[in-house]
């Protein structure tokens, strides 16, 4: 799925810069990241994949997601029309193998209390997503997260 390697080239490029990620973290009922890092000081960033301009236009939580996070930002491929997203948020391109940031996110830091929650979800998330690798029929009968 064209989503899903733009996430991996995110997922590389944010590595590099000593954030770890994990992908399609629900911070919230009815909402669902696409990629959730968590930076070398605590950061929190959430990048959006977009792999074409119907899966853009048809987005209409994406504003949801700035409550969760110090920074947002959109990733789309190199082809992708640049001009349909607000100028006020960040923008990665990327490809199945890396990414480059073009522009920042405006920082909103997060408050203590909000951080502490998505530093657990996102703790719980990658626990659960380890945990059913080693064990896959364990973790797909949990439904806790």
């Amino acid at each position: 799925m064209p989503g899903q390697l733009l996430a991996r080239g995110v997922c590389r490029h944010l590595l590099n810069h000593g954030f770890v990620t994990v992908e399609e973290l629900v911070p919230a009922p009815g909402l669902r990241v696409d990629v959730m890092a968590l930076g070398p000081k605590g950061e929190v960033w959430i990048v959006e994949c977009k792999s074409s301009r119907t899966d853009y236009t048809s987005d209409r939580k994406w504003q949801g997601y700035l409550d969760w996070s110090d920074r947002f930002f959109w990733a789309v491929g190199e082809a992708f029309p640049v001009d349909l997203l607000p100028p006020e948020t960040g923008l990665i391109v990327a490809d199945g193998y890396d990414a480059e940031i073009l522009r920042m996110g405006p920082e909103t830091p997060l408050a203590g209390a909000r951080r502490k929650v998505v530093t657990q979800k996102f703790a719980r998330h990658a626990a659960l997503r380890l945990q059913g690798l080693r064990d896959p029929g364990v973790s797909a009968s949990f439904s806790g997260l």
